[in-house]
């Protein structure tokens, strides 16, 4: 049993029989747990996008919620982690259009069914391939209960809360300014923007008697008023009036009004109201009863309003607007280098988002939003970093309305039907909400939902709410641990409709980890080749030696850095601890294995006071893993391991073994194997791997390392 500890531990050869005797077991379906387990204790996975391989975000979350639920496993819950795969409607059809550029090919070619199916397969190939990079990080979730969030079930559970949601009148079909993609012809909720710094030029335009600045001449022709402040002195004579000049494709007429949102301190005071392509000027639009005419259409170009720019792209128009408009002189002076914020599409900073006012799906947010805050502040829900707690709460006086809607094949189709009214009944439309039409006549709304409204009920649907066994044994759900640059996009939300569908918050924590980056601390990115693959590295140095480089020095909610000497440093500590368990092993009694001093057999007094300083370190351990504090648990069986039991208790055993008495000895070696057995369990979570591995060749253990008892704690 021994002459394996003859050569180095090799991850390579352990790693994929142990998971198969993992998955075995039976072990990670709670149901199957030995003992009397009885109080649950679960993880809802954030289910990785089906469109790609794991990256090491991936890693750092599988690590640490694999940790939560192996050491609750050992405590003797009733331990569930969920997995699921994520469709990412609008992310995994940008991933399969770029596949279909490559192959020369354009999803605008084919037909929405033939689309659908082919990125469909393109899904579920990938599932397959993430599922398996899940097994290899040592993820011990439960996968007779995997979800996928194009599950019919899944999709039942949405069409059911967006009907609710319509029905208390909290979802509404209206026409608004959308953030639209010209490149991926689609709509953007506001949380999936960025605002990015630029520099351009700044144009004061002579609009008859005013000048006025805007960095948009292009988007003049439609213009519906001017607007100045109506406490500015200044321009008080002419509010209310109508003001006549020449453009470039003809005389135009604009009313003067007066609004708040004009800041008299911007240019000159005076602003063009352009509804259609702004969303502020569409409020002012509201407020003021004027039209909106669009004259920039969905992929980006003017529009035949515009005479002779009609067809020009948005900055070739502008560039043309502008010198045809100096050449009329109606250009009274340049500002050339005027910095700027624009939208961005926050996946792709090249994509410069257009305004445009569409009919959409909006969820009204302020009804949600009370719920939400209620429930963190009265504790229901727990965020373990105060930090993010206050970013929530600010983030929820930000709320817009959210829109819901988007232009995309890929995804779950919006359950609205629309049928063409009579004359005589005297509207343009009527509506119906269910996934199936009341009759003949009725044309599906063409959009799919926002990839986050499925998402955010994730907890809830994954668990087969409202009758299922598992929703009433597992809801509300443990701990959400998740990225925190996904707080808004899917905690926030997940909250909120969790409480509006359930009455119940979907979990009790909130664990926000930090973006893994370089180890200059700068983003990873394939064009700075700095990127760390986390399974060729768990290849070459060992799952567990990348977990606890990924564990060690991780604060909750701190981005950290990562180089490969840090996941090479923890393939030596891996090997110290198999060498510990080699001379541990080779020098007890295989007879009486496992019985630590602290069960009742003799410990001299030396020996006690070791096993105290064990005793007294699986009870830090614990607590910290209880309170979320894994980097220090991490760092202490680390630094014990190695500091401690491999460089003192060891080496003192060296001569104790050789010259102690027979009580010294036997004391000794009953202390070995006490604090070895008790060494696995603690670092069984961080590292299960190697830990199971040692395990099994201790006499005496019949039952996996897994579901072996944590060590008890003093209190």
């Amino acid at each position: 049993m021994l002459d394996k500890f003859k050569k180095p531990y090799d991850p390579t050869e352990v790693e994929g029989p142990l998971y198969k005797k993992w998955e075995e077991s039976g072990y990670f379906n709670p149901d199957n747990l030995p003992g009397e387990c009885t109080e649950p204790y679960t993880i809802i996975m954030p289910p990785p996008n089906a469109n790609g391989s794991l990256h090491v975000g991936h890693a750092l979350f599988v690590t640490l919620q694999d940790l939560l639920i192996r050491f609750k496993r050992m405590q003797g819950y009733k331990t569930l982690w969920l997995p699921g795969m994520d469709h990412a409607g609008f992310e995994t059809q940008i991933v399969y259009e770029k596949k279909l550029e490559k192959e020369g090919r354009s999803r605008f070619k084919m037909e929405r069914e033939e689309f659908y199916k082919e990125t469909l397969a393109f899904t579920l190939e990938n599932k397959k391939f993430t599922e398996g990079q899940l097994r290899q990080l040592g993820a011990s979730c439960d996968w007779s209960r995997e979800k996928f969030t194009l599950d019919p079930d899944i999709i039942k559970t949405v069409y059911d809360t967006f009907k609710k949601l319509y029905d208390d009148g909290l979802v509404y079909r209206g026409v608004r300014p959308v953030n639209w993609s010209t490149k991926y012809q689609t709509s953007l909720s506001d949380l999936e923007t960025r605002a990015v710094e630029r520099k351009d030029p700044l144009y004061y335009l002579k609009y008859g008697p005013f000048v006025l600045a805007t960095v948009r001449p292009e988007t003049k022709f439609g213009d519906t008023a001017v607007a100045v402040n109506p406490n500015d002195s200044r321009y008080k004579e002419w509010v209310g009036k109508e003001i006549e000049f020449d453009g470039l494709i003809g005389r135009v007429k604009l009313k003067v009004i007066a609004d708040e949102y004009v800041d008299p301190e911007f240019g000159t005071g005076v602003v063009k109201i352009t509804p259609a392509h702004d969303p502020n000027d569409f409020e002012v639009a509201q407020r003021h009863n004027l039209p909106a005419v669009e004259v920039i259409d969905r992929y980006g170009r003017l529009t035949e309003k515009c005479g002779k720019y009609a067809g020009m792209k948005v900055m070739e128009a502008r560039a043309a607007v502008a010198k045809d408009l100096a050449e009329k002189g109606l250009v009274e002076k340049v500002d050339a280098e005027y910095t700027h914020t624009v939208l961005v599409n926050y996946k792709n900073e090249n994509d410069v988002l257009e305004p445009r006012i569409l009919p959409q799906w909006f969820v009204k947010m302020a009804p949600l939003a009370d719920l939400a805050r209620t429930a963190v502040e009265d504790g229901r829900v727990h965020f373990v970093s105060e930090q993010y707690r206050k970013i929530f709460f600010h983030w929820l006086e930000q709320l817009r309305d959210w829109n819901i809607s988007r232009q995309i094949v890929w995804g779950i189709p919006i359950p609205a039907w629309f049928r063409p009214k009579t004359a005589q009944e005297g509207a343009s439309e009527e509506m119906y909400i269910g996934e199936k039409p009341p009759g003949e006549g009725w044309v599906r709304d063409t959009d799919t939902f926002d990839t986050w409204f499925s998402s955010g009920q994730w907890p809830f649907a994954a668990l087969g709410y409202p009758d299922s066994p598992d929703f009433k044994n597992h809801y509300p759900t443990s701990v959400m641990e998740t990225g925190h640059d996904i707080l808004f996009f899917w905690v926030m939300r997940m909250i909120m409709l969790g409480l509006y569908r359930t009455g119940e918050v979907p979990f009790r924590d909130v664990y926000l980890h930090g973006l893994v980056r370089d180890a200059q601390k700068q983003k990873m990115s394939k064009s700075k080749g700095n990127v760390i693959n986390p399974l060729d590295v768990a290849e070459k140095y060992g799952t567990d030696a990348l977990r606890m480089a990924l564990l060690i020095g991780n604060t909750p909610g701190t981005d950290m850095a990562l180089a490969e000497d840090k996941i090479r440093s923890y393939k030596h500590f891996a090997n110290k601890l198999w060498n510990v368990a080699r001379f541990v092993l080779e020098n007890t009694d295989q007879g009486n294995a496992l019985s630590p001093g602290s069960q009742g057999l003799a410990l001299v007094a030396k020996d006690q006071e070791c096993q105290a300083q064990f005793d007294a370190l699986a009870t830090d351990i614990t607590h910290d893993l209880e309170e979320y504090r894994i980097y220090l648990a991490a760092e202490k069986i680390y630094h014990y391991l190695w500091d401690e039991f491999a460089a003192n208790i060891l080496e003192e055993s060296k001569s104790i073994l050789k010259t102690g008495t027979p009580e010294e000895v036997a004391s000794r070696k009953r202390l070995l194997m006490s604090v070895l057995s008790g060494s696995l369990k603690l670092l069984h979570p961080f590292m299960p791997f190697i830990t199971e591995e040692i395990w099994g060749s201790i006499p005496g253990t019949k039952e996996l390392l897994m579901v072996a008892p944590w060590p008890q704690v003093r209190e």
